[in-house]
């Protein structure tokens, strides 16, 4: 294939497309993982953006490609991805958030191993429940929303348009400040259960002071734990499909913000 055949104003776009769709592949929190290989990810990101160049070239506009306002577009496409998949990314850190709590009052405080895909230590209980959402992710196919959403954007934010000074930065804050209360939503079931189990766990202890409560509270407060857990399943993924099914319009919504 002769290289020279390939017009550099067409190479120059497709670049952008890459950039950007790059950065929307990069939020899928199935590829967020350090243990996916980066060859993979490239190789996804160059082919997901052959095939959606033909869609994204016309709504992109007439730019004159300099060296310099070229390398200001593509960190532009690249902030717009990172962007993104901050938003991505704060519905699963509120799950892990509940599940570390969760673990905590349980008694799963020492429990810990190693997350690869975060590179730290995480509780069990938060492995699991980011386990958990993942598969609730793939299961309603929330990763097709990122391609079509890739698609989309460029009629609503083109190339080149990328305005930080406006509402952009204090929404992405209040969604980041969702996250406590949204953690503690998938969490609030077993803290109530297990309030009510050291309440009672308290009153055996002044009522029988030979027992040894501290010993007896591990077991009661685990078992418990886990079974309030698999009761609440349905819950916590009504949750999360409310929270997944509303990605798209915070991604639109932030990309309006942008232009």
């Amino acid at each position: 294939m002769d290289l020279q055949l390939i017009p550099i104003n067409e190479f120059q776009i497709f670049l952008i497309c890459l950039a950007r769709v790059a950065g929307f592949v990069a939020a899928v929190p199935v590829l967020l993982a350090n243990q996916t290989p980066t060859q993979v990810k490239a190789g996804i990101a160059v082919m997901i953006a052959l095939v959606l160049f033909p869609v994204m070239e016309p709504s992109i506009p007439e730019i004159a490609f300099t060296p310099g306002s070229f390398l200001l577009l593509m960190i532009s496409e690249v902030l717009l991805g990172s962007a993104i998949a901050l938003i991505a990314r704060m519905i699963f850190t509120a799950v892990e958030f509940g599940g570390t709590v969760i673990g905590y009052q349980m008694g799963f405080a020492a429990a810990n191993v190693f997350d690869p895909q975060n590179e730290r230590q995480l509780s069990l209980i938060s492995q699991f429940q980011n386990v958990f959402a993942i598969l609730i992710f793939l299961a309603i196919d929330g990763h097709h929303v990122f391609f079509i959403v890739a698609a989309e954007s460029y009629t609503v934010l083109p190339p080149g348009i990328f305005n930080i000074s406006g509402g952009a930065i204090p929404y992405i804050l209040q969604l980041s400040s969702k996250i406590f209360s949204l953690g503690i939503q998938f969490s609030a079931p077993i803290l109530a259960v297990l309030l009510l189990s050291g309440l009672i766990l308290g009153i055996l202890a002044r009522v029988f002071p030979q027992l040894n409560v501290f010993l007896l509270s591990f077991p009661i407060n685990i078992g418990i734990s886990f079974v309030v857990i698999g009761l609440t399943l349905p819950l916590v993924t009504i949750l999360l499909r409310r929270e997944f099914d509303s990605l798209a319009e915070r991604f639109f919504t932030l990309m309006r913000l942008l232009n």
